[in-house]
């Protein structure tokens, strides 16, 4: 086998994967073969070495590992039907699916996809720099190895964490979207910098570094937020009244609700009826 990873569709969430997976040594630019429509996209995967066609069908036909479903949702249908009927006689037809098509649900997929080995997985925006935290699940084919070759290529971008199916929509309103409101809370935080007196650019810096940094105290300390956040509230301190500007302006119940209703509408997109959302997940 040459252990070759296919790419259906180079847009910046696979190109991503792919100079991931390929920084970390996983597999070689030459194992990488990736199709799309868009010229400049094929031209950009080339000029790092990878083999790039406008052909969905010839990254099939030469993918025996795996092979990523990068395309968008409505085109996921199209590229099933180019696996299925990849070059008889090639490898391709042992390579996992993995989809990173928001929406849709395996079994959609292994139906389009019969007898195929398929596992989905929720992909965020920081995989663009190597700090992804996505969510997987595996389809009623997928094998051990296949959860352990998902796991190592996910992780060359971050993290990730296999979860039951219909978790991902709660990944997807956590960490998913997770980002938009992140990036929101720095600009407050710079906004906030600025109202008291710094210039934009310092504000932001500083902004986006103490969120960078309390993150990384949360991973590395394995700690419970709260009680770092303790370690900071001095009694009678600056922190302690920030805090509690915070709460009065209700910002816990503000962020739980930005995931909860994000998980929602992950699950309306996904076709659960209003009454399974309301009576089954409490939504």
């Amino acid at each position: 086998m040459a252990n070759n990873i296919g790419f259906i569709g180079t847009g910046m969430m696979a190109s991503a994967l792919i100079d991931g997976i390929v920084a970390k040594g996983i597999r070689t630019p030459t194992q990488i073969h990736c199709s799309d429509i868009y010229p400049p996209a094929r031209d950009a995967a080339s000029k790092k070495g990878y083999n790039a066609t406008p052909s969905s069908a010839i990254v099939c036909a030469n993918s025996d590992n795996a092979i990523f479903l990068a395309v968008k949702p409505n085109c996921v249908m199209d590229a099933c039907k180019d696996i299925m009927n990849a070059g008889t006689g090639t490898d391709s037809n042992d390579a996992v699916i993995i989809s990173i098509a928001a929406g849709v649900t395996l079994q959609s997929l292994e139906a389009a996809l019969p007898g195929r080995r398929v596992v989905r997985v929720m992909p965020n925006t920081p995989c663009l720099v190597g700090e992804a935290a996505c969510g997987f699940a595996l389809g009623t084919h997928a094998t051990e190895s296949d959860r352990t070759l998902v796991k190592t290529l996910l992780d060359a971008v971050g993290v990730s964490m296999e979860v039951n199916e219909i978790l991902l929509n709660a990944v997807t309103g956590l960490s998913g979207s997770g980002p938009a409101y992140v990036f929101q809370f720095i600009e407050a935080l710079s906004d906030g910098g600025v109202r008291s007196g710094l210039p934009r650019n310092v504000a932001t810096m500083l902004a986006a570094q103490t969120v960078k940094g309390a993150a990384e105290m949360v991973l590395r300390t394995g700690k419970h937020p709260g009680e770092l956040k303790d370690g900071v509230t001095s009694p009678g301190g600056t922190t302690i009244a920030g805090v509690e500007a915070l709460e009065k302006g209700g910002f816990r119940a503000a962020t739980i609700s930005a995931v909860t209703s994000a998980t929602k509408r992950s699950m309306q997109l996904g076709g659960t009826s209003e009454e399974e959302i309301a009576n089954k997940y409490n939504l």
